[in-house]
């Protein structure tokens, strides 16, 4: 039973209040009792009327504030509570309770939440229950976030001092299962099963785990006292939730940084398209493909903005394919991911990914024979996908900025339609680029002695045909031509003077002018971070280029062209061993030319998908649907397709856009979460994040470890450059950079070495640095952060080791 005093609203029972009504309502066992409003005025008479319905005392006086036992803050043991009060006294604790709120604990607790005072609570007053034992019970564990196991305290007599923490009393751990039985127990197991039960059942009851006070009386029946949640687990991780392990290793050259929701949406649609083509095309079963088919959505994850690896996808992927033991090494050397998933994790991925014997043999003999078709014919594949490319990217009939909304909304479908759910030959060519990239790396160090993969190194050196080393030679050119201008490059490096009056001085030097028109043609889509549909391009802003163009031109002795060729396989004194490794080294230098050659391919179609979007944000503004243009990139990409296929739910498109950028911004000005590390369940439980590997401190004199990329000694003072906008490198300079996308390319012909944190050896750095015999380092956990600008090391790119000079060194 409970009730209001006479002539006050429901809407003033307060937290505590609301709560009980409702339990009661449910049907729960709750005690008999009244809410008497902070405002309630009363004759003795009738008081003593609600006294005698709720029969004979002793009786519970306890507030029940409108801000207790929310969702945000339960304000638990704040307020005054008198237990075993006799009827002549409850009017007396009635305001003891209304002043309580002004007590200084209850003052400090608010001013420490920033909670405004409170007012005077509700006061209830409940029949009281001489129990047995009493206590408090969690549906779920609050300390270790374990949804499935309850926890339930209890001790002999009241239930006050437990939850004051006068006493401990005995906990009880309880899952679907078992059950952890405290020695000398005072409940028998039942009983406890009983109390974790009704914790659960008022957490299904409200939507969310609960924190409960029971009671069982002399005759044994069990009575709920109160329900509230339990504030603090919002926050707190599952661990019996499913684990991920977020790895952002090479993903981090393409979208470092805080990735806006455009571009994230683009790059998860792609990704997911792709990897099931590719699965498709080397012939996996369709039955295995479905069944893996929430696996695709989830090989990209965003972690406060930030682009992620969902390792255990790109695993389960991995593993539709035969060879997955052999074959998930290379994938971890072509990520560059420096440490492999949980064995645990990889053989539950084994497990699930296994069928009988006679349907895995069907399925690796289809795998391998689609394998030797899609090897064989690679280079028709290759040559095909060009030239749908080049059809699909060639000039509209229209151009883009006097396209209607609809008609570049139809032509970026018809882009999807044509490569972005057709991306056969560069899938093709990476997994294999992988498969024979890890076969050389084996076979160097079995039959040569290759052990640090220097060979490796050399024979993959100066492959040729390299497209992504091209432009580092065209602004050596440039600059060539440059520093014969008599105040052309002081003009260039100046960052006071306007990038077009830059252009203007540039297109008044014929020889000039025409090498940086041919540069705009053939790699104006390139641009720092140019996977992210929201970075500018070269054509858009061609500062950068400028800078580098007139510092080269400053330094002088600029270095010459000269052709250089391949290093030869290493004699290793068996014709059958010479054959096998000839044949690998030549498909693994096919295969990773190709392979580089190709991500420019895509760099292309980036630019003109970067284009359309660009001017669907315009058609957006011109509407009023948008801010300003380049919020577009803070809708997702079916949100921006929907404006015009009338598929969406989104209408304040401005609104959103707006509230996402607050967030975003939020990101960027917050430390980024660790390279690598691991959650369980939903992110947003987590607060800060954990990294899976603890990095020791490096002094000089110390060694740091990467991969070595190119191999060549190099001692020099280092420029740890974050964003190479602007950026400029002194003669002799080792460059420091987190990781280095083809928008970086400006400053090569300027460095005398490289040291990059992330990345792999199939990396852009580690691919156009060979082909430029730059020496490099990659992979150099925390580098941006050990050097500073100035430092002085010496750097092997054969070993990928870096020293620290010391000052007598230096």
């Amino acid at each position: 039973m409970s009730f209001l005093f006479p002539g006050t609203p429901s809407s003033r029972l307060g937290g505590k209040g609301a709560a009980l009504a409702k339990l009661g309502e449910a049907g729960f066992d709750v005690p008999a009792w009244f809410a008497v409003p902070p405002e309630a005025q009363w004759s003795e008479g009738e008081l003593a009327a609600c006294l005698t319905d709720l029969g004979a005392g002793p009786f519970a006086v306890r507030s029940s504030a409108t801000m207790e036992d929310g969702a945000g803050h339960s304000f638990a043991g704040q307020f005054e509570t008198f237990l075993e009060v006799p009827a002549a006294e409850v009017a007396e604790r009635i305001a003891a309770v209304r002043d309580s709120a002004r007590r200084e604990a209850v003052l400090t607790y608010c001013r420490e939440r920033g909670l405004p005072l409170p007012e005077p609570p509700t006061v209830l007053v409940q029949r009281m229950i001489l129990p047995r034992y009493a206590g408090v019970a969690f549906s779920a564990d609050p300390v270790s976030g374990r949804r499935s196991l309850a926890v339930v305290s209890a001790v002999a007599g009241t239930g006050e001092k437990l939850v004051s923490g006068e006493v401990d009393g005995e906990t009880w751990r309880i899952s679907s299962e078992s059950s952890e039985m405290p020695e000398n127990a005072l409940l028998k197991e039942a009983e406890a099963r009983e109390l974790a039960k009704l914790a659960r059942d008022c957490a299904a009851y409200f939507g969310r785990p609960q924190d409960i006070e029971w009671a069982i009386d002399e005759a044994g029946k069990l009575w709920l006292l109160q329900s509230r949640p339990i504030t603090t687990l919002a926050g707190v991780p599952d661990p019996d939730d499913t684990l991920r392990v977020w790895d952002n290793s090479n993903i981090a050259e393409s979208y470092g940084g805080v990735t806006t929701p455009l571009t994230f949406s683009f790059a998860r649609r792609i990704y997911e398209s792709v990897y099931r083509e590719f699965c498709r095309l080397m012939s996996v079963p369709a039955e295995r493909i479905t069944r893996a088919d929430d696996v695709f959505p989830q090989m990209l994850g965003l972690i406060r903005g930030r682009t992620y690896y969902n390792l255990a996808s790109w695993y389960r992927v991995l593993a539709l394919l035969p060879g997955f033991q052999l074959n998930r090494s290379f994938m971890e050397q072509m990520m560059g991911v420096k440490e492999p998933l949980p064995e645990p994790l990889v053989q539950k991925i084994i497990a699930e990914s296994s069928v009988s014997r006679g349907a895995d043999m069907r399925a690796l003999v289809g795998t391998c024979i689609g394998l030797i078709r899609q090897l064989r014919g690679l280079k028709k594949q290759v040559a095909e996908f060009q030239a749908r490319l080049d059809t699909a990217l060639a000039p509209p009939p229209v151009p883009l900025e006097s396209m209607s909304g609809e008609d570049l909304v139809i032509h970026y479908r018809d882009l999807e339609r044509q490569l972005l759910k057709r991306w056969d030959a560069p899938l093709v060519n990476d997994f294999f680029a992988m498969i024979y990239y890890g076969l050389l790396r084996g076979l160097c160090g079995k039959w040569a002695g290759d052990q640090d993969g220097t060979l490796q190194n050399e024979l993959l050196a100066h492959t040729g045909g390299i497209i992504s080393a091209e432009p580092p030679r065209r602004i050596i050119r440039m600059a060539k031509l440059a520093a014969e201008l008599p105040g052309l490059p002081e003009l260039l490096v100046n960052p006071d003077t306007p990038a077009q009056e830059k252009l203007a001085a540039v297109k008044r030097h014929g020889s000039l002018s025409a090498e940086f028109q041919r540069y705009l043609d053939d790699f104006g889509d390139r641009c720092l971070e140019e996977l992210k549909l929201e970075s500018p391009t070269v054509r858009d802003d061609a500062s950068t280029l400028l800078s580098s163009i007139g510092a080269l031109a400053m330094r002088g002795n600029l270095p010459e062209e000269v052709a250089t060729s391949q290093a030869e396989a290493p004699s290793l004194g068996n014709p059958l061993k010479q054959i096998v490794f000839g044949h690998v080294l030549k498909h693994a230098r096919e295969k990773v030319r190709c392979r580089e050659n190709l991500r420019f391919e895509r760099t292309r179609l980036f630019g003109r998908v970067r284009a359309i979007l660009r001017e669907l944000g315009k058609r957006l503004h011109a509407d009023d649907r948008l801010a300003a243009p380049e919020d577009i990139f803070y809708l997702e990409l079916d949100e921006v397709l929907a404006a015009w296929e009338a598929t969406g739910t989104i209408v304040d498109f401005a609104a959103l856009a707006q509230q996402r950028r607050i967030e975003f911004d939020s990101f960027r000005n917050e430390a980024a979460p660790p390279d690598r590390f691991e959650t369980h369940g939903p992110v947003h439980r987590y607060s800060a994040f954990e990294a899976s590997r603890k990095e020791e401190p490096v002094v000089a004199g110390e060694h740091i470890k990467g991969i070595g990329a190119c191999p060549g000694k190099v001692k020099g003072r280092v420029r740890v450059v974050l964003d190479p906008r602007g950026a400029r490198l002194e003669p002799g300079e080792i460059l420091v950079a987190q990781q280095t996308d083809p928008g970086w390319v400006v400053l090569f012909p300027a460095a005398s070495g490289l040291l990059v944190e992330r990345g792999s050896l199939l990396s852009h750095s580690a691919i156009v640095s060979r082909e430029l015999r730059l020496p490099c380092i990659v992979s150099l956990s925390r580098i941006t952060t050990i050097l500073k600008t100035g430092d002085l090391v010496e750097m092997d790119g054969s070993t990928g080791e870096v020293r620290i000079l010391t000052e007598e060194e230096a």
